[in-house]
């Protein structure tokens, strides 16, 4: 399996929180307790280390959950080698497949408003047929696509057409394409498609433009005060670099490329946006029409399908079961981008990094997650 597979469970955390100030981004400040402080003060000397040693990576940020609060987010080095702009934690990246995790809320959230249902046919919603000629698909249901077990392969290619690989429900394969279908079904559903701006993908796939942008701020981003969180290329925001460090061109997002990988990688996001979700998760506010209710939470938060003996799958989460309280995780992996969750719902403990590089993960979250002091808030194996 791949590192997504691999992060797994820790230990309690809880310092009651005391008189110190870090800096969080647009001038906010959280009281945090020494345990915090020791935290912080290593990674804000080990991260700009960590970029030092790798030219190819220029930036990175991060930010700390405890408790269900922010108590830390910080940027470190540059957007991209030519502006030389430098990151903060409100400075966007894209967040690759930990998408998943935002667009799973989302439609559990349209399960309670009952526009879909986790066990009903997705063919029952919609008479477009996402793959012809295979009956299987009539089986596939809102809970396969969540719990990677649809079957589904990963994401279809121009020599690899888009197949079925196993019955739906017998087994776990990771599919961006499970995600694909769920989110045109709910577009069907919720939303509206420009069918006058369309493109033809180099897997041979046509797709048009839609609202999902328009239709996740209204109902997630901006309810959760997410305020620069989106599917769409926005100024300013962070740039890829591959393994080389050389910025790759031609990454500006638009409406159409939203349809086709919005849910499953495209999110838009910052540190501090993303914690928001976070403690959505971790300490929910009481349920509206936004929020999740407490048996929505529970399902998405549960083990859907066991994988090894070490983590199961949710539905939009990696779950690593421990006697002490399970852990949820999930990573990202897009072209010039490398990413990171993970949290304790028992602990109400989480953290987010995003990095601009392809060498990110190896050679600035790994470490970071393999330290002792990492490793004591939330360990983490590869």
């Amino acid at each position: 399996m791949d590192r997504r597979a691999f992060l797994a469970a820790g230990v309690r955390a809880g310092a009651a929180l005391s008189a110190l100030a870090l800096p969080l981004a647009a001038g906010a400040e959280v009281l945090v307790s020494e345990r915090w402080r020791s935290l912080a003060g290593f990674l804000e000397r080990e991260i700009p280390t960590r970029l030092a040693r790798d030219p190819t990576t220029p930036g990175a940020a991060m930010a700390l959950v405890g408790d269900a609060k922010v108590v830390w987010a910080r940027g470190f080095g540059v957007t991209d080698r030519t502006t030389k702009a430098s990151v903060h934690a409100g400075t966007v990246f894209e967040f690759g497949s930990i998408s998943k995790t935002v667009f799973a809320y989302e439609v559990l959230k349209a399960c309670e408003r009952g526009l879909l249902d986790l066990d009903t046919p997705l063919t029952k919603y919609t008479t477009e047929r996402y793959l012809e000629g295979d009956p299987r698909l009539d089986q596939i249901t809102t809970r396969h696509i969540l719990s990677h077990t649809g079957g589904f392969q990963n994401w279809r290619s121009a020599t690899e057409p888009l197949k079925i690989e196993f019955n739906p429900g017998a087994g776990w394969g990771y599919s961006g394409e499970g995600y694909h279908y769920l989110q045109t079904v709910l577009t069907h559903l919720t939303g509206h498609v420009d069918a006058t701006r369309c493109k033809v993908f180099g897997d041979g796939l046509r797709v048009c433009a839609t609202d999902f942008d328009a239709f996740m701020k209204a109902q997630m981003f901006r309810p959760f005060q997410m305020t620069s969180s989106g599917y769409l290329y926005q100024r300013g925001m962070a740039r890829p670099h591959d393994a080389k460090g050389q910025l790759i061109p031609g990454r500006e997002t638009t409406a159409i490329e939203a349809a086709r990988y919005g849910s499953a990688g495209q999110l838009h996001s910052t540190v501090n946006d993303y914690a928001k979700f976070l403690i959505e998760v971790l300490a929910p506010k009481p349920a509206d029409r936004y929020r999740l209710g407490a048996a929505s939470l529970r399902e998405m938060l549960r083990p859907q399908i066991k994988i090894t003996d070490t983590f199961s799958w949710g539905l939009g989460w990696t779950i690593h079961p421990r006697p002490d309280g399970d852990f949820i995780s999930h990573s990202g992996d897009n072209p010039g981008f490398k990413m990171m969750t993970a949290a304790s719902p028992s602990r109400r403990d989480a953290f987010i990094i995003v990095t601009n590089g392809d060498q990110g993960f190896d050679t600035v979250i790994s470490p970071l997650m393999k330290s002792e002091q990492m490793q004591a808030f939330l360990p983490i194996m590869f």
